[in-house]
């Protein structure tokens, strides 16, 4: 006698319409947080921090990057503000910071300050080292940078002094009282550097940076005098023959 086996009943395969709507209602229910997000204050700039602005302002750093409290966070791009910011001439160098949830900061280096000019009215007005001019403040004092004389706004060779100016460490540029241009047929960019030290210096901005360290040689170990650094070199102290001696070496 033959037993008849039980049929077993195939589990139901869900149906395709569920796993579409499933996946409609996961894609919506995303889409809606998104939305949600995008449109709360979470999402927004909720600070600008600008840090190391000394001449260029904080507005004027704001201004450049072109971006406000309140727009959108991811929106935002970083490069971009970079590229603003460093257009200002006062600024060196940019780094852009964004931190979730909201906050950005721009960090900013400015080209050094290498000098001084002195306006008609007692105004003083810092010059950079890419010769950008902007007012000095009230804490920057004459100390530690030559001021510039007799020096075109326009003149070419006052741009290529600043640079030249910005290659020469501080502490050696702290000796450095004013800048006087002194050109000649055979030096064009000749100038007359007269020192705190009480020495006076005729050289060429071509050759100041690789003169400076001779220069400062001289003034530790020499009395004040003259001092001739061209195409030969030359030192004399002061009295009342050396002028005659000075002029034709500067010539």
């Amino acid at each position: 006698m033959s037993v008849q086996m039980p049929v077993l009943k195939q589990p139901e395969r869900p149906k395709k319409g569920s796993r579409k709507l499933l996946s409609v209602l996961l894609l919506l229910f995303v889409v809606i947080l998104a939305v949600l997000f995008f449109n709360s204050s979470i999402s927004k700039i909720s600070s600008i921090e600008v840090a190391g602005a000394q001449y260029a302002t904080v507005a004027e750093v704001e201004q450049a990057a072109d971006i406000e409290v309140g727009e959108a966070f991811f929106g935002v791009s970083k490069e971009r503000i970079e590229n603003r910011v460093r257009a200002l001439k006062p600024i060196d160098e940019v780094v852009v910071e964004k931190r979730f949830p909201g906050a950005v900061k721009i960090s900013v280096k400015e080209h050094p300050v290498v000098a001084f000019e002195i306006g008609t009215e007692g105004n003083m007005t810092a010059i950079m080292s890419n010769g950008t001019s902007v007012t000095a403040i009230s804490n920057d004092v004459l100390l530690d940078k030559p001021v510039l004389s007799g020096w075109a706004k326009d003149d070419p060779l006052r741009m290529d002094l600043t640079k030249q100016l910005g290659k020469i460490s501080a502490k050696q540029l702290s000796d450095l009282s004013e800048i006087i241009p002194y050109p000649s047929k055979a030096y064009p960019d000749r100038i007359k550097i007269y020192t705190r030290t009480k020495f006076e210096v005729v050289t060429s901005i071509s050759v100041l940076e690789s003169k400076i360290e001779a220069l400062n040689a001289v003034i530790e170990t020499q009395e004040p005098g003259k001092i001739t650094m061209l195409l030969a070199d030359t030192y004399v102290p002061f009295d009342g023959s050396s002028e005659e001696n000075m002029e034709t070496n500067q010539k």
